[in-house]
């Protein structure tokens, strides 16, 4: 990653030439695992080279200033140290305010204030993270701009306690785990009961993972997400009664179905079903990526996105019309939903010389069912959030 000298000259126009750094901070893709990060499952994402940059430098005084490229209307949002509420007006801000406050929770002092210019790459509601690639941006700019020495683990769920403390979203930590731990070319197998984590090469030999967005917005707190969460809770609240279970990840299929009488209701058992049959998936996906079989791990993504249609239901017509086109096309392995559904973004194993046809075929297709266009990106595999050199430099 390089510094970026059009974002310094930015800077300087908007706050005044002074001493900057740069920080750069990746979305995420899951590869498989979806929906299973708060139900004590596997999850298995990697950072991407889509991401969020930033140019800060501090301040004397107690007053932060923030702008965002991607909200130029905006213009600059200030506040102080001493006006850290939620507040709905200041929109994105209310990311770095959740931070600051966080951080001063966990016994991290912001004590004096500090300016922030950021440019994200990643499409607002696609579902690519860039909420926690915001978190993760502004936990590892502080840290660095005050000399605060913290534990990148720390981070992470000081990062996933903004989110749903003080955002609101009842998310798990996938997302910034991903975004904070994210290594090049690797994705991360990571339990989320134990937060025990295994780095794991994604080697595609001629393939790539390209991801494909919907544009349909979807924003995490207003979905159907919280709703999912407690069916999920309630489902394994009636399984407790008779197993020993913290989690439905601790959950086989076999001991799932011999058990399903205990829930005694049609849609719980599914959201459950799901959660434990995806997590399942999760683990066998690593073990054929690591063999090389790529056709196998592509009918693990299929079967993963059948569960989350019809089991989970969080796909819809923009996810489902994507997927249907995607997996029938030449050269793709599988396809799936990524994210937590219901608009933004799903994901297919590609050949690489198949991708311009692809694109070509599945944007006919949607545009023809949908009635608006979809986008593609294709998907590299980057490194987590990070203090950007001086000696990179771009234009």
């Amino acid at each position: 990653m390089e510094i970026k000298r059009s974002l310094n000259t930015k800077f300087a126009e908007i706050f005044g030439p002074k001493k900057t750094t740069q920080y750069f901070s990746p979305g995420r893709i899951n590869l498989i695992g979806e929906h299973t990060d708060y139900n004590g499952g596997h999850v298995f994402p990697a950072s991407i080279t889509y991401g969020t940059q930033g140019v800060a430098a501090p301040r004397e005084d107690n007053k932060v200033l923030v702008y965002s490229t991607n909200f130029e209307d905006d213009g600059v949002i200030s506040f102080t140290l001493d006006q850290l509420d939620y507040d709905k007006q200041a929109g994105w801000a209310n990311y770095v305010k959740g931070m600051i406050v966080k951080l001063n929770e966990a016994g991290y002092p912001i004590e004096h204030g500090f300016e922030l210019l950021v440019e994200g790459t990643i499409p607002n509601g696609a579902g690519l993270s860039s909420s926690a690639s915001l978190e993760l941006l502004v936990g590892v700019a502080l840290e660095d701009l005050f000399h605060l020495s913290i534990d990148r683990l720390e981070l992470v769920q000081i990062g996933k306690k903004v989110e749903n403390e003080f955002i609101g979203v009842n998310s798990g930590i996938m997302d910034q785990f991903a975004i904070g731990f994210g290594e090049l070319d690797k994705a991360i197998l990571l339990d989320t009961n134990t937060l025990k984590y295994e780095m794991v090469p994604v080697k595609l030999d001629g393939y790539a993972v390209v991801i494909m967005n919907t544009n349909k917005r979807r924003e995490l707190a207003d979905s159907k997400y919280n709703e999912r969460r407690s069916e999920c809770e309630e489902a394994l609240k009636r399984l407790q009664q008779k197993l020993a279970i913290q989690a439905l990840g601790d959950l086989d299929e076999e001991t799932f179905e011999a058990n399903i009488d205990l829930i005694g209701d049609d849609t719980l058992i599914r959201r459950a079903r799901h959660a434990v049959t995806e997590n399942q998936r999760t683990l066998e996906a690593k073990a054929e990526l690591v063999q090389g079989n790529l056709a196998a791990f592509g009918q693990l993504l299929n079967a993963s996105h059948d569960s989350l249609r019809h089991d989970y239901e969080v796909t819809g017509i923009e996810l489902d019309t994507l997927v249907d086109a995607a997996q029938k096309q030449e050269g793709v392995l599988g396809a799936r939903m990524t994210g937590a559904g219901f608009g933004g973004c799903a994901i297919a194993l590609v050949k690489e010389e198949n991708i311009p046809n692809f694109k070509n075929k599945v944007y006919d297709e949607y545009l023809d069912v949908v009635g608006y266009a979809p986008e593609f990106y294709v998907a590299h595999i980057g490194n987590g959030t990070t203090k950007i050199m001086e000696e990179s430099v771009s234009a």
